[in-house]
């Protein structure tokens, strides 16, 4: 089985919704070739379970995975590894253009 292409993560577009778990609704970066690219959230969770990528966030120049993280209710969403429950990392990243 092919490792899942791992991919930065620089921006996180945000909803205006109160819980921090629904709050990310894409998240996004720039490819190899220079061109900005932005996926919804479950099409990251989506290709995550897929195994087609791998996603992290630079902090301080260290790669931090972002991970699959489950709600109380069930729902998914997607956190930093280094978080806690809440996606506090990716609620600071600057948002999508």
């Amino acid at each position: 089985m092919p490792k899942p292409q791992p991919i930065e993560i620089d921006c996180a577009t945000k909803t205006a919704r109160a819980n921090p778990h629904e709050r990310i609704a894409f998240v996004g970066g720039t490819n190899a070739r220079g061109t900005r690219w932005k996926l919804s959230q479950q099409q990251a969770i989506d290709g995550i379970k897929s195994a087609r990528w791998s996603f992290y966030v630079k902090v301080a120049g260290h790669a931090v995975a972002v991970v699959i993280a489950r709600g109380v209710w069930g729902h998914e969403y997607l956190k930093m590894e280094t978080d806690e429950s809440a996606p506090a990392g990716l609620l600071q990243l600057p948002d999508c253009p």
